[in-house]
């Protein structure tokens, strides 16, 4: 039985060294897929270099995706906005799916046993208070520290469910697994046995990790914004740099994940606070010299 972490890439290539790091001594294969099209369609160069982690050369399967998907809405100048937000979003919808679907690519030596995980690069899962091939629930929910900008600042009273995994035999995508609700359902809910997002049996890990969210520069950090899933919500109410940097050096969350709006979602409403190095993954504790500039 072997475990595959899998996880689609842009530029974060420090984030990137301490997943390689921390996992090493519990995954079988990284699968890292990055593509020539940002999710709002426009080209880009690759910035992945396997000659920056050699040390993982025999567990990395590198796959670049060149295309881009069918059934693009284009947007056109008679739109309203609600019309072009739609598109814009089903647009960077598509092209995250291909890219995050990819990942089938480099599940060939897979056996029905194995396991699988689907995370974005930031969201490092810990798998060093767990026995994963111990598990016998088919969906497994890591809750997760949100954490801003440095290692250390995390965002209070928040739970981030991003890693998630199931065995090869159970996986029916890369993006299906992504979009299972994260929630258990009781017995009683018989809509799961219909449904392919809502589940019985399932398992929550408690301590289950870390998103490292937009450990960027306040440049790059704006670069993101405008060219992630949803970057229609910034081309609408864009910061502008100067405020993402008082909005950092303010050690505030960016992005207000606790409204569903499209509107007013950026600016820095919700406090982090800093914790203690020893709740972080313990390469980095071990190596706080390496990542100085990233711990407040």
């Amino acid at each position: 039985m072997k475990i595959f972490d899998c996880f689609m890439y842009f530029d974060e290539d420090i984030v990137l060294d301490v997943r390689l790091n921390f996992l090493n001594d519990y995954v079988d294969k990284f699968i890292i897929v990055e593509s020539e099209y940002n999710h709002k369609g426009e080209k880009r160069s690759p910035r992945f270099d396997i000659n920056k982690f050699l040390k993982f050369k025999d567990k990395i399967i590198y796959i670049l995706k060149k295309d881009t998907p069918k059934n693009i809405e284009p947007i056109k100048s008679s739109d309203n906005q609600d019309e072009v937000y739609r598109k814009s979003i089903f647009n960077a919808w598509k092209r995250e799916n291909l890219q995050r679907n990819s990942i089938l690519e480099g599940l060939k030596d897979v056996s029905l046993d194995d396991w699988i995980l689907i995370s974005d690069l930031d969201e490092i899962p810990n798998l060093s208070e767990i026995n994963l091939k111990e598990f016998r629930e088919k969906i497994i929910l890591f809750k997760q520290d949100m954490m801003y900008y440095k290692f250390n600042l995390k965002l209070e009273n928040f739970t981030w469910i991003g890693t998630k995994a199931c065995k090869f035999k159970s996986l029916i995508s890369p993006q299906w697994l992504r979009d299972v609700k994260s929630k258990k359902f009781g017995w009683w809910r018989f809509d799961t046995l219909l449904s392919k997002r809502k589940y019985q049996n399932t398992r929550f890990v408690e301590n289950g990790g870390w998103h490292f969210s937009y450990l960027k520069t306040p440049e790059d950090i704006e670069k993101k914004l405008k060219s992630y899933l949803h970057h229609i919500d910034y081309d609408i109410d864009p910061l502008g740099i100067d405020k993402i940097k008082k909005v950092v050096s303010e050690k505030k969350a960016i992005y207000d994940l606790k409204v569903d709006q499209k509107q007013n979602k950026f600016g820095g409403k919700n406090q982090l606070i800093k914790v203690d190095n020893k709740q972080l993954p313990s390469y980095i504790f071990k190596n706080l010299e390496k990542f100085i500039n990233w711990i407040d």
